[in-house]
């Protein structure tokens, strides 16, 4: 029987264990010591080294990866050992999969045959060789709850709307927020920072915003728990674990999930609300998001764009009038297997393989 899956190549001698964060996602459950078995890597990764094919022989394969980030090849000043790869790509013409990392991501060259990965950056700015990458979580209803079912939520003429997170309106702290992204944006364009410029706003502000024009409008129920800082400002592990159950059960309780960008211009969220078999508010603020050749998005979530934000409630309530019970349950077992097939390491990569 022919194998149809694309050959992929990977240097693995680029590899640098002390920078895992900024491993190429695929080839993270394959970077790992010899004696990991492709049971732990299930196990940890849920993806199998029989879900893809690997060749050790560039001439062989039909996609190239880059396997690490090309923030790690800025970071470490070996951009030209990345350069050497492209160019031999190039010269068999192979395509290459590079990501950028971080909240805000790197400027990239413009190269023939690269396709940029990045879950940052904005969408009206970048040309067709960008593609948004989804933040890969794990399982929540697994990891808190120690189920794969979800908790159905009931379809009611009142649409309950969830938050649990960082919110600021304090004019004190956005004119802090701003002032920190407009020096970083400085930095950025006179060399002294790679990270790629962001637009000038406090987002800890803009997500009070949103939860204020709710509350004011008064036609959903608003179930919000608003802090002052990430995750409240917990030290502890048990802390740490207090707030991540607060933060999960706000979403059980909840129809609906606000989901409105943080430092950089994604929502971890918006995945996470998926995963949970709840819908997205999603704030759009010109975000890249994944495989929209595949995913009819607002069939999923309630779309809200960024200059409409003093008429989210009524959209909300709009959306919610076109369910009843039934269709309601559908769109949130459709929300999970969304998240399950094509939004975790081994449903996104399969899905553009």
């Amino acid at each position: 029987m022919n194998d149809k899956r694309m050959k992929i190549f990977y240097p693995k001698e680029h590899y640098n264990k002390n920078y895992r964060g900024h491993v190429f996602p695929l080839l993270k459950p394959f970077l790992k010591n010899e004696t990991f078995t492709d049971e732990e890597r299930i196990k940890l990764y849920g993806i199998s080294e029989k879900d893809f094919n690997f060749t050790d022989v560039i001439e062989k394969a039909s996609l190239v990866i880059l396997p690490m980030s090309w923030d790690y090849y800025l970071k470490t000043n070996q951009t030209h050992k990345a350069i050497l790869l492209l160019d031999e790509a190039k010269r068999l013409n192979i395509k290459v999969c590079i990501v950028t990392v971080g909240d805000y991501g790197v400027k990239i060259p413009s190269l023939d045959g690269v396709l940029v990965f990045r879950m940052s950056g904005y969408r009206s700015k970048l040309d067709k060789t960008h593609f948004g990458i989804p933040v890969f979580i794990e399982d929540p209803l697994k990891k808190i709850y120690s189920t794969t079912e979800i908790t159905v939520s009931d379809y009611s003429s009142v649409p309950i709307v969830g938050f649990c997170g960082q919110t600021n309106s304090s004019f004190k702290n956005a004119i802090k927020e701003v002032t920190r992204v407009f020096y970083r944006n400085i930095k950025y364009s006179i060399g002294l920072l790679n990270d790629s410029p962001q637009k000038i706003q406090s987002t800890s502000y803009n997500r009070s915003l949103v939860l204020s024009n709710i509350k004011k409008a008064k036609i959903v129920t608003a179930n919000f728990i608003e802090r002052k800082g990430y995750r409240a400002g917990v030290v502890t592990e048990d802390a740490r674990k207090s707030t991540e159950l607060e933060f999960y059960n706000n979403m059980v309780e909840s129809n609906y999930i606000i989901c409105v960008r943080g430092a950089g211009n994604f929502s971890v969220r918006l995945y996470e609300t998926l995963a949970m078999g709840r819908v997205p508010v999603f704030v759009n603020t010109d975000c890249l998001l994944p495989l929209p050749e595949v995913i009819d998005w607002k069939k999923h979530m309630v779309w809200v764009e960024f200059n409409e934000l003093s008429t989210v409630a009524d959209k909300i309530v709009a959306f919610h009038a076109k369910h009843n019970q039934e269709s309601f349950e559908k769109l949130q077992q459709s929300n999970r297997e969304l998240w399950k097939n094509k939004l975790t390491l081994k449903g996104f990569f399969k899905s553009i393989q």
